[in-house]
């Protein structure tokens, strides 16, 4: 079992930055593909960014591209989300979750551990 905890979320105003973590628990993190989605208010949850196991491999929403970066420490257990230039439109409950295989990443369906999300709120 992996649990899931989210941090860094905030209220910031457009253009600027924040960074997102997620500590995750137990030996086996190093073993799962890690992702970051997201929901809006009356929106569904939706993909922003993946990295495999190993952090060789990233994939990213298209509204991600450029302004968002994922990462991960094996070392520390913990995977993050760089996201610069920051639209109001990014505003959203920001989730980690954790995905046995390396499979379809950008589908929600395929991760087997969710955190509780972190709000992030972006003034225009």
């Amino acid at each position: 079992q992996v649990q899931l905890v989210e941090s860094g979320g905030g209220l910031v105003q457009a253009g600027g930055s924040l960074r997102l973590s997620c500590a995750a628990s137990g030996r086996t993190f190093p073993s799962y593909a890690m992702g970051w989605f997201r929901q809006a208010p009356g929106k569904e949850r939706e993909f922003v960014a993946a990295i495999t196991s190993s952090g060789a491999i990233s994939y990213y929403a298209d509204s991600a591209k450029g302004r968002f970066t994922i990462s991960r420490d094996n070392a520390k257990n913990t995977v993050y989300l760089q996201m610069n230039s920051l639209k109001p439109e990014d505003t959203a409950v920001y989730y980690c979750a954790a995905a046995r295989l390396v499979y379809e990443l950008t589908r929600r369906n395929n991760y087997d551990y969710w955190g509780q999300g972190t709000q992030v709120t972006v003034s225009s």
